[in-house]
């Protein structure tokens, strides 16, 4: 696939963002960009978090995790389900008593102003490097595949993505991502679906074929239940799934922004619910495909990559199937990287804009230059963190970093829980302490579990560990005899 192709194919796309940005942004204002008015539908919330929750990192890896951890991923999943209810009925229900922009504004009212400050630079620290580093490996695959032959620098590639991404998202913010998020989900969906298709006609499968012989192959063992060191033990997965979820999703600005656009909470439960629903077909797709291309390269003779997170590229774009495959994974992966991308700018800017600038009392006009200034400030250190990154050219130390930024979400677990189940007052100067050596210790435990533990390693369930650790911290420095009236 030529270098011109992938070109014209970004090309087109971002100009349909435009026309959707040009017409969903017309009369915005504050309200508009932090929480679309609240009247979006839920419908639309629905399927644009599914684009949201699907980066392009994910997009490429989960069809590879099949040669590994074969349907171990479905563990999971059922473990999403859970943390999705308990999101739809647990968290929602107080960031709609509370009417929150931000939900870390919770934190304040229960807690103090050190500690809303704190779980507000959790999340700011979590998402810029997150998204940097999915923003990252995008850039890096669109680098290799157009923008190399042209000559073009990588920085000049970062600067003029995030760009792009900045002008359609600049004044309509969440109720303009809720359309292109859900334009964005329906062109990746669609993109994979037909790479199913297409590989299966390769095979000579039909769609009967392909259900067996995804059912028949050694790929698709779902339950691990042998083997209780193994990251792939059920409970593991289930448990980390669960919360994972409660986390990455109830306590994250960037999917609950979405659900607070909602018109009720009403509506915004039947969303998660139907998001959550949704969530488990989706993932069954991409695993599907996956055993279809171990399937599909075992028949051709084509030899394996050693990262599984290639398979999925090289066979389609190296010209072992038909060009338009090429062209479908390329707008599958810009459809989930960007629809993540945008998201998470909208979120960091109203997070920076409500929690760190103090913003409370700003009249309309003062906020909306504020909140704009922050986009661009936003925007800028995205582009900064991703060519540190490039700059470091050492992946163990940018995996390294992208691991250690997700630590930073079990003390936000461990505050909410802390909040929401009990009514001791803490401390409020202690919280930085604890959220700092929370993560520290959880560190110090994964890197020798299996000397200290029997050979026993962590998997995602590290993250339980990591909020149950900052919830005693907070436990033992609380302020004794102290109690709050409930929330």
């Amino acid at each position: 696939m030529s270098s011109t192709t992938v070109a014209i194919i970004i090309l087109f796309y971002f100009l349909a963002l435009f026309v959707i940005s040009y017409f969903t942004s017309r009369g915005a204002d504050n309200q508009s960009f932090f929480i679309g008015n609240r009247k979006s539908p839920w419908y639309l919330v629905a399927v644009a978090m599914i684009g949201t929750s699907i980066s392009g990192v994910t997009f490429i890896s989960v069809p590879g995790w099949v040669g590994t951890s074969q349907f171990s991923y479905l563990q999971m999943i059922l473990g999403y389900l859970l943390g999705y209810f308990v999101i739809a009925n647990v968290l929602l229900p107080l960031y709609y008593r509370l009417n929150l922009t931000s939900i870390y504004t919770y934190l304040e009212t229960r807690f103090g102003f050190v500690s809303y400050k704190t779980g507000a630079v959790l999340f700011l620290v979590s998402r810029i490097i997150g998204s940097a580093f999915r923003l990252f490996i995008v850039s890096s695959v669109l680098q290799l595949t157009v923008f190399n032959s042209w000559g073009v620098p990588f920085w000049v590639t970062v600067t003029v993505t995030i760009l792009l991404i900045w002008l359609y998202t600049r004044k309509g913010g969440v109720r303009t991502v809720l359309w292109t998020d859900t334009f964005q989900t329906i062109a990746m969906l669609t993109a994979v679906v037909l790479c199913v298709y297409y590989i299966a006609d390769d095979l000579n499968l039909s769609f009967m074929g392909i259900v067996n012989t995804v059912a028949e192959s050694d790929l698709s063992r779902v339950w691990f239940f042998d083997d209780f060191n193994s990251r792939f033990h059920f409970v593991k997965q289930f448990l980390g799934g669960a919360f994972i979820t409660i986390v990455m999703t109830g306590l994250d600005q960037d999917m609950m922004q979405k659900n607070l656009s909602c018109k009720s909470y009403k509506d915004a439960r039947k969303n998660m619910y139907w998001y959550s629903f949704a969530f488990l077909p989706i993932n069954l797709l991409f695993l599907s495909l996956g055993v279809l291309l171990y399937v599909f390269a075992s028949a051709k003779g084509i030899a394996l990559p050693v990262k599984t997170d290639d398979l999925f590229p090289m066979i389609a774009t190296q010209g072992y199937l038909s060009p338009t495959v090429g062209i479908l994974f390329v707008l599958g992966l810009i459809a989930a990287a960007y629809s993540s991308a945008d998201s998470a700018l909208t979120a960091l800017t109203t997070s920076f804009t409500i929690d760190l600038l103090n913003t409370k009392n700003m009249d309309e006009d003062k906020l909306r230059k504020t909140r704009q200034w922050a986009h661009i400030f936003i925007s800028v250190l995205l582009i900064g963190v991703i060519l540190l990154f490039n700059a470091l050219n050492d992946k163990s130390v940018i995996d390294a970093i992208f691991t250690v930024a997700g630590y930073t979400y079990g003390p936000l677990l461990g505050l909410f829980a802390f909040g929401l189940f009990t009514r001791f007052k803490v401390d409020d100067i202690m919280v930085p302490v604890i959220a700092v050596l929370s993560p520290i210790i959880c560190l110090i435990l994964s890197s020798f579990s299996e000397q200290l533990l029997n050979g026993y390693k962590f998997g995602f369930e590290l993250l339980v560990v990591n909020g149950f650790i900052t919830f005693m911290l907070l436990y033992f420095t609380r302020i004794k005899g102290v109690l709050v009236e409930k929330i």
